[in-house]
């Protein structure tokens, strides 16, 4: 049974950094599809950040150069560094993999797995 484990989030002021986790049992993080998705109250699930194939990254326009998506297969975790962080990026962020390896970014719809969140407040 595949289980996906947040960790990380909490609140933090504009301007901040978080790294969120995501350690996956019963999963390898090989070159799959794996990526970060985040859902405000009363809004669709976005994706966010991923991981494809060999290591192709994937992020969202409004994140761009402000989160960084990585892997450590050693350790069969996922991360999301997030820096200079904005009140608009408050929301409940989600792990999530899949079986396939491509094509998968930015829909929630190719992924298999989710993790149940970590929240993410952002106070200006």
């Amino acid at each position: 049974q595949v289980q996906l484990v947040e960790s990380g989030g909490g609140p933090v002021q504009a301007g901040g950094s978080l790294r969120l986790s995501c350690a996956a049992f019963g999963y390898t993080y090989n070159s799959a599809c794996v990526g970060w998705f985040r859902q405000a109250p009363g809004e669709e699930r976005e994706g966010v950040a991923a991981i494809e194939g060999l290591g192709s990254t994937y992020y969202a326009d409004s994140v761009k150069g402000r989160f960084t998506i990585s892997k450590d297969n050693s350790k069969n975790t996922l991360y999301l560094q997030m820096n200079s962080l904005k009140p608009e990026d408050t929301a409940m962020y989600y792990c999530a993999a899949a079986e396939s390896r491509t094509y998968c970014f930015p829909s929630p719809r190719r992924y298999d797995y989710w993790g149940r969140g970590t929240q993410v407040t952002v106070s200006s």
